[in-house]
């Protein structure tokens, strides 16, 4: 089929990007399912930090390539072989397929596949097919996703059925900054009732921890961000405290509210200082949770002898260190209860026209997230 879709043809395009067009609005061609695909009708996709990240060109990726990697749809066509969807499920779509038989997936820790982790790299399906084309020209797929379109054909455990009395708009943001986010805290750090936390980065992913941080009944939950406009919604969804990461005391005033330092530690920016704020404001013997990724090849310094005597730990947590087939029902369910009001951070709307323009205004901190709605309002 012929369908409308978000191409990248270069990465490191300079902002503002209303002007250099990182993303091109054009009519692609999508090939129908094989006998282990789906074929997805896309009705909402997340503007994400990770996007910015691909566009900037902190991380490459095989070019030209259609994006997103955070979305939801309908499923409207599955091959012969597909038994866990059928056509008019509600989906939501994650940036991450397990293989069900590498070492990574026999541990239960899906997320790190081995072999769609080559798959992703090399803008493939995880089944090593590529769907995509223009005028004869080759695209690449994003994450095994390709959101920012109007259709995706994907592999099935690329995607969750969701109910279908949650709108699709909400559901999108779940296949990653929902999952992500309060994954970190509920399975990385397994945060328990009374203890401490902070949450360096306030945005889509960082509030969703924070939420996730309240869900889990922590008492003091310190939300840091350069943007202070964010300070209300974040104390909003369960921040007890907010402070500004370009404070010149930040250290002090983070140990002076949680009496000597956090538990746990939420780096969700990627960003060096910050990283460097985390480790300096966790208690000993706390964690600190590294959730955002930096360019690749970032090396990022500590003090080991401190680390060592202090008995800290710093960890990574991909997607929410959690099994998405697994965890995503669960925090669905949350938000029906009202328990994680995951609607709360969607700050509007977009057709494609725009969506350049709102590369900017997530970029500027003006959002928390924006949503894609590829055949229009």
């Amino acid at each position: 089929m012929r369908m409308l879709a978000a191409v990248m043809y270069n990465q490191g395009l300079p902002a503002p990007y209303e002007q250099s067009q990182p993303f091109r609005i054009e009519e692609v061609e999508l090939e129908g399912p094989a006998d282990d695909e789906v074929l997805v009708e896309i009705r909402a996709a997340g503007l994400c930090h990770s996007d910015l990240s691909q566009v900037a060109g902190l991380r490459k990726r095989k070019l030209p390539v259609v994006g997103g990697h955070e979305g939801a749809g309908i499923v409207r066509e599955v091959g012969r072989s597909v038994k866990t969807l059928k056509e008019g499920d509600h989906v939501v779509m994650v940036g991450v397929s397990d293989c069900g038989h590498c070492q990574m997936c026999i541990e239960g820790r899906p997320v790190l596949c081995n072999s769609v982790a080559w798959s992703r790299s090399e803008g493939l399906l995880p089944n090593g097919n590529r769907k995509l084309s223009r005028q004869g020209v080759p695209l690449n797929h994003y994450s095994g996703v390709s959101s920012f379109a109007q259709y995706a054909v994907t592999m099935p455990q690329t995607l969750i059925k969701v109910d279908a009395s949650v709108p699709l708009d909400i559901v999108a943001m779940f296949g990653c900054a929902v999952v992500t986010g309060a994954g970190s805290v509920f399975n990385a750090a397994r945060v328990r009732p009374g203890q401490n936390v902070v949450v360096f980065g306030l945005g889509g992913v960082g509030l969703n921890a924070v939420m996730a941080a309240k869900l889990s009944g922590a008492g003091r939950i310190v939300g840091v961000d350069i943007h202070e406009g964010k300070f209300a919604l974040a104390r909003d969804l369960g921040c007890t405290d907010c402070v500004l990461a370009t404070d010149p005391d930040i250290v002090q005033q983070i140990q002076a509210l949680t009496h000597g330092g956090v538990d746990f530690a939420f780096e969700v920016s990627g960003s060096k200082p910050a990283m460097e704020t985390a480790i300096a404001v966790t208690r000993k013997g706390g964690e600190v949770i590294g959730v955002g990724l930096g360019a690749s090849g970032d090396l990022y310094a500590y003090d080991h002898a401190r680390l060592v005597s202090e008995e800290k730990v710093i960890r990574g947590s991909f997607l929410g260190s959690g099994v998405p087939a697994r965890d995503l029902p669960v925090y669905v369910d949350y938000f029906r209860e009202g328990r994680l009001p995951v609607d709360r951070l969607k700050s509007g709307t977009m057709g494609f026209e725009q969506l350049n323009r709102n590369l900017d205004m997530l970029a500027k901190g003006d959002v928390v997230r924006q949503i894609l709605l590829p055949h229009g309002a």
